[in-house]
């Protein structure tokens, strides 16, 4: 792991392979090892012959800890992904981004278009416009004192996998409970580069693929079968059409 600073907070992140780039950026109460390393995304891209970069969140994994929830807006968070990418002097990649990442990866795609080549919006359809509810409830859990004092079942599986990635739950609170600045169709509908949305059949979370692509043109959907939010992650569909589609001409 490497470390650069993004404007005074210092951000986490990895690097490695030769060839064309593909950034990643991983989910809520996740981070690169969780996300990308033990799903097997790192190795297949790099066996596909990527350069593959991820990076930490701020407030995630091994980046800072910040505690004031205004630092915790998505648009911020693909600043952070587009510093990164100017410090390792990347003209622009191919980006996949899941869950709460798909949503920075849409920021990045809107804000700085130039740096992306293709997106994928993964394991966040149609709620990345309607909206994801709960987040009062995720921070509670997360803050709670134990997890059994978390009753909100929904609630209980962020503060159990928080556990489980041994995250700064005090941190993850302030990014859950972070302004939510909407992001807008007519934004959507003036993305310009190849776009795959991506989801499991079961992801409650994410809602459905085809009103997300829909609303993008030119976009691409695909939903895998049987899959929730935690088993869609690591599905070997989803890797063999990402590296398909970043490699189509």
């Amino acid at each position: 792991m490497q470390k650069f600073n993004s404007d005074g907070v210092e951000i986490a992140f990895m690097d490695e392979g030769e060839g064309e780039s593909v950034l990643l950026i991983h989910g809520f109460a996740s981070n690169i090892r969780v996300n990308w390393v033990s799903t097997g995304w790192v190795k297949y891209l790099l066996d596909a012959g990527f350069r593959v970069i991820a990076f930490d969140h701020r407030g995630h994994g091994e980046s800072e800890k910040l505690y004031d929830q205004a630092q915790y807006s998505a648009p911020l968070m693909a600043v952070d992904a587009a510093r990164l990418l100017e410090h390792l002097n990347i003209a622009s990649a191919n980006v996949i981004g899941y869950s709460m990442g798909a949503r920075v990866a849409a920021f990045l795609t809107i804000q700085r278009p130039d740096l992306v080549k293709k997106v994928v919006f993964a394991g966040l359809a149609e709620r990345m416009v309607s909206g994801v509810p709960g987040a009062e409830a995720i921070a509670d859990a997360l803050e709670a004192p134990h997890v059994s004092d978390v009753v909100d079942a929904g609630a209980k599986s962020f503060r159990v996998f928080a556990d489980q990635t041994k995250s700064d739950r005090k941190a993850l609170a302030a990014c859950i409970r972070s302004t939510r600045v909407k992001i807008k169709p007519d934004a959507l509908a003036a993305i310009k580069v190849p776009v795959l949305v991506v989801a499991g059949e079961l992801d409650d979370v994410s809602g459905k693929v085809e009103p997300l692509v829909a609303m993008i043109p030119g976009a691409k959907g695909l939903t895998l079968p049987g899959k929730n939010p935690m088993s869609a992650v690591g599905d070997r569909d989803f890797k063999r059409e990402s590296v398909a589609f970043f490699k189509a001409l």
